[in-house]
C-alpha cells in the first residue's frame, strides 16, 4: 500500500504539470486546488526538491516548478522518491548483500517476478499519462 505522501506527491506534480508555467507556482495555490493542507504539502515538496523532481524558490514570486517535461517523469521514480524501493523483500534491493539462503529459497522467484511486474508497471507510466 502506498502512503498519502506518494499519492499527494503525484497530485502536486500533476498540478504543476497542468499549470504548464515557466513561473514558480505558489504552494498555497496548489494546496487550495488539491484541498490538501499547505503544511503537509511543504513536507512533501521538500522531499520532491531533495529528489530533484521539482525546484523551489522563496520570496514574493516563489513557489515550485517541474525540473523537466511531464513525459520525462516515470510514476515509479516519483513513488520511489517518496516511499523508497519497490523491492518486496530485502534480498532483491539494489546493493543487497548476497543472501546465504538464495540457492535453497523456494520463494525468491515469486518475489522477483512480482518485483519485475510492479516496477515495469510504474516505471512505464509517465506523469504525462495522468494529465
Amino acid at each position: 500500500m502506498f502512503s498519502t505522501k506518494s499519492r499527494y506527491a503525484l497530485r502536486i506534480l500533476i498540478d504543476l504539470a497542468q499549470q504548464g508555467s515557466e513561473a514558480f507556482v505558489p504552494l498555497k495555490d496548489i494546496a487550495k486546488r488539491q484541498d490538501i493542507s499547505k503544511k503537509y504539502l511543504e513536507i512533501i515538496a521538500k522531499d520532491l526538491v531533495k529528489g530533484g523532481l521539482i525546484k523551489g524558490a522563496s520570496g514574493k514570486h516563489g513557489g515550485y516548478m517541474l525540473t523537466r517535461s511531464p513525459s520525462d517523469y516515470s510514476i515509479g521514480e516519483i513513488i520511489e522518491t517518496m516511499e523508497g524501493t519497490f523491492s518486496p523483500v530485502a534480498c532483491l534491493e539494489d546493493n543487497a548483500k548476497a543472501c546465504p539462503r538464495a540457492s535453497v529459497c523456494k520463494t525468491i522467484s515469486m518475489w522477483a517476478e512480482f518485483y519485475e511486474l510492479e516496477r515495469n508497471f510504474f516505471f512505464n507510466k509517465k506523469l504525462s499519462d495522468l494529465l
